[in-house]
């Protein structure tokens, strides 16, 4: 049965910054964003971790059932369903996520850094060295959509970093026996992750971050009861995903707080206006709350867009979803007065994922300093992103694109630092270091180097 178009027009904000000269902070702060603030969630997404590792499985069925209306004895997903769903996967599917991950893996392994040493003085040799973390929980949403190209995203930079063990937790399924989207556990097949994990939102973040002890299940056949805890988190989520990693930030490490979707578009009057609508429905149907923002010096842009929104929003499978986060407050069009200004307004909204549809769209890509990823021109859509472009597309939102980086291969590496020096060197830098120590009132980092020297003294004597 064919969904009938939606009649509802869009209330696609406007926000003019034409003739103002703002600062840094009055720019940052004219920026659209949503009214509800991820620290809202703050309390309710403690309350559930603090349940989580003060009752470990009860707490995540209790979880299940309210949440996702399943009922289950242990979250693991059993070995023989995730191969049914790899024996099940459609064909055309299955060659759409080889490509992606023949992709997604020639660039994870090209960012692999390599160890740097270097001899400082004779004698004297420093080393930066990386390291991968021992064990990484990742996460892939559920809910509203399917996402086996997350499982690509955050499962192939964590194997180019060489991580030894590695978890994925994705929401439970009603309609699949309570367990994640057969495609979800198909794409983990693939990608040879069996340790999986019917468990999403916050009771997840906590159940990964902290560990489960085995105590109180009842099936002595259930494998691997226990669930140990990770030393990265890595995957996008909803409000509370986000929040509840950034509450166990310190605890372990964690990618970006990656929240709902978004997307700027930067456009003058050469692009096409119906490309530019088209990409911004495109991030719309992710979430109700999915954030689409055109940026452009041209007033005739912005409407023949905003028309074409109206159109293509009625005619989407998701309609209702995209004509309520494009007429939220996180949405709209900013008029500026040249490209310009443009630059410094995409600098400070720091966007997910950033296009370029202007003249010249590199150098003014070149330019960009705050962004998760920069899709330059009108071939670059962020939809290639998300799939095929062989990129990463869990990004920072909510403006941390200002300071955090998109999940790469170093998120999942450490740099350890080995420092060999002989007698020799130690002696030459010795009295500084003492002046050092008596400098800031620590006289025994000074006497831990001399009686190096004491020590040998009283040898040759």
């Amino acid at each position: 049965m064919t969904q009938a178009p939606s009649t509802s027009s869009i209330a696609f904000r406007t926000i003019d910054l034409r003739g103002r000269a703002l600062s840094p902070g009055e720019l940052k702060r004219a920026m659209p964003r949503a009214a509800a603030s991820a620290r809202s969630s703050e309390s309710a997404v403690q309350e559930i971790i603090d349940d989580v590792r003060s009752r470990g499985f009860a707490a995540l069925r209790d979880f299940a059932l309210r949440f996702d209306g399943v009922e289950q004895e242990h979250p693991r997903v059993p070995a023989e369903v995730i191969a049914a769903a790899v024996e099940g996967l459609d064909d055309d599917v299955r060659s759409a996520l080889d490509e992606a991950i023949r992709r997604a893996r020639i660039f994870a392994q090209a960012q692999v850094p390599r160890d740097v040493e270097v001899d400082i003085a004779p004698g004297a040799t420093l080393t930066h060295k990386w390291i991968a973390v021992d064990r990484v929980g990742l996460y892939v949403p559920g809910g509203l959509a399917v996402y086996p190209s997350s499982v690509v995203m955050n499962v192939v930079p964590a194997q180019a970093a060489g991580v030894g063990s590695i978890a994925l937790a994705s929401p439970p399924q009603k309609e699949f026996g309570g367990w994640p989207h057969p495609v979800i556990l198909a794409a983990a097949s693939m990608l040879g992750i069996s340790e999986v994990y019917a468990m999403g939102g916050a009771q997840a973040v906590a159940a990964l971050a902290y560990g489960i002890a085995d105590a109180g299940v009842q099936d002595p056949a259930v494998v691997g009861a226990a669930i140990h805890p990770v030393d990265v988190i890595t995957g996008p989520g909803n409000v509370f995903v986000a929040t509840a990693k950034r509450l166990v930030r310190g605890e372990v490490g964690i990618d970006s707080e990656a929240g709902t979707t978004e997307i700027a578009v930067l456009a003058d009057a050469t692009a096409n206006a119906d490309l530019v609508a088209a990409d911004l429905v495109s991030q719309a149907e992710h979430d109700p709350q999915a954030a689409s923002v055109l940026v452009t010096d041209s007033g005739g842009l912005a409407g023949a867009v905003v028309e074409a929104l109206q159109v293509r929003a009625a005619r989407t499978r998701h309609a209702e979803r995209v004509r309520t986060a494009l007429s939220g407050s996180q949405s709209g069009v900013i008029l500026v007065d040249d490209i310009e200004q443009g630059i410094a307004v995409c600098n400070a909204y720091a966007a997910e994922h950033l296009e370029i549809q202007t003249a010249d769209a590199a150098g003014v890509a070149a330019r960009i300093r705050n962004a998760g990823a920069i899709f330059i021109g009108a071939s670059s859509p962020v939809s290639l992103g998300d799939y095929c472009a062989g990129s990463n597309h869990v990004l920072p939102t909510g403006g941390t694109a200002a300071f955090a980086s998109g999940l790469n291969v170093t998120t999942f590496l450490k740099a350890v630092q080995l420092v060999n020096y002989d007698r020799d060197a130690l002696r030459e830098v010795s009295s500084s270091i003492v002046a050092l120590a008596a400098a800031e009132n620590l006289p025994a980092h000074g006497e831990a180097v001399l009686a190096r020297f004491e020590k040998m003294s009283e040898s040759a004597s």
